[in-house]
């Protein structure tokens, strides 16, 4: 047989095992009908971090298959006043953007709300409408038995708090600066040894959807304070409670901003592979965007999967599927698109079905994701 016809063999080889793998990822895909999706979940998400910028992702996050049961209906701010909530104190300090936009919703829905900022020029818009402006941080804190900390960073917060250590006996703090799940522990120590219950709360959206349902709280930490101010905290928008632990919240947070970035430089690294094809990014992402609606049955089938520890061959098995990966990375390669996330791809691949595995799927190589540092 001539070098002519090996090299005609190995690519009609090719060619059909890339159908295979194709065909059965479609066939996967297309088994999901969109009427199983849960309920909110939306066929084409809206794409829409400084606190502005996580608000933009974070707001991606919101409306891209989280499952939270509410709704998202108009932007219009929950404007009416309560029995529940009328005549209520509640003190914000940190009056950033976002700070400031919750504030003005407390005040909005009848809160009797004390303001602080380091920069006392900050208070005077919230003044205006209504607030009360403390001249210092602990004299804010006594004012109110629910305190809203929204600072820049957590270095801002340990500064705050140290200085209200004295006032925070028997008040409820409830912090929604950006941070990790560890300093959210942290403060809930340094609050429980001043006399005081922590709720750590994080932000998905941005200032101008407070008070309405396009925005998420995700909150974690005391159940007697969350059980007690929920409604207060229902005021500012959708809020979910994720457990006693006061880092949950934050672990909420970081895995879907995270999960976020992950798609979206791979989606970037696939636009510079159609571009430099000379195809529309723009037409080919709109074809491709037609096929989210079906992820969610995937993502939480491949979830499963890697809680239970039973892998079936989701998008086919990886003895198909491993076969499609050189002709992923030499494609890449031939047009000088970066190829890293595919080579660890076939990298997993070829040592799970070295082991024994090749029947799996592709949630199978949870397995040999290096273990944490």
């Amino acid at each position: 047989m001539n070098a002519r016809m090996v090299s005609r063999n190995a690519s009609w080889s090719s060619l059909k095992t890339v159908r295979r793998t194709a065909g059965s990822l479609s066939k996967r895909l297309l088994s999901v009908r969109p009427s199983k999706l849960p309920a909110g979940h939306r066929a084409c998400p809206e794409t829409r971090t400084s606190r502005r910028s996580q608000g933009d992702l974070t707001n991606f996050v919101r409306r891209s298959g989280t499952d939270h049961p509410h709704r998202l209906p108009s932007t219009a701010p929950r404007t009416e006043r309560t029995d529940m909530t009328a005549g209520s104190q509640i003190t914000v300090l940190g009056l950033g953007d976002m700070g400031s936009a919750i504030a003005r919703t407390f005040v909005a829905r009848g809160f009797r709300t004390t303001v602080w900022n380091r920069t006392t020029a900050r208070t005077e818009p919230l003044v205006e409408v209504g607030a009360t402006a403390a001249p210092t941080a602990a004299e804010a804190v006594a004012a109110s038995p629910l305190v809203v900390v929204c600072l820049l960073d957590g270095t801002a917060v340990d500064q705050v708090l140290a200085s209200v250590a004295s006032a925070v006996a028997g008040k409820t703090l409830v912090n929604v600066t950006s941070g990790s799940p560890a300093q959210a522990r942290a403060n809930e120590r340094w609050a429980r040894e001043h006399g005081a219950e922590y709720i750590d709360g994080k932000i998905m959206g941005d200032p101008p959807y407070v008070g309405t349902d396009h925005i998420m709280f995700p909150f974690s930490g005391s159940p007697t304070a969350y059980e007690t101010h929920e409604p207060t905290l229902r005021t500012l928008g959708g809020i979910a409670y994720h457990g006693e632990d006061p880092g949950a919240a934050a672990v909420e947070f970081m895995a879907q901003v995270a999960f976020s970035y992950e798609l979206l430089i791979g989606f970037l690294h696939v636009l510079k592979l159609v571009r430099s094809e000379g195809f529309d990014v723009a037409a080919f992402t709109e074809r491709a965007a037609g096929s989210l609606a079906v992820f969610p049955s995937l993502l939480n089938s491949m979830a499963q999967a890697v809680k239970s520890g039973e892998y079936g061959p989701d998008l086919g098995s990886l003895d198909v599927q491993a076969a499609l990966m050189n002709d992923m990375i030499g494609h890449r390669a031939a047009q000088g698109v970066e190829a890293v996330r595919m080579r660890e791809i076939k990298d997993l691949m070829d040592r799970r079905i070295a082991a024994g595995h090749g029947d799996q799927g592709f949630s199978s190589l949870f397995e040999l994701l290096p273990p944490q540092a």
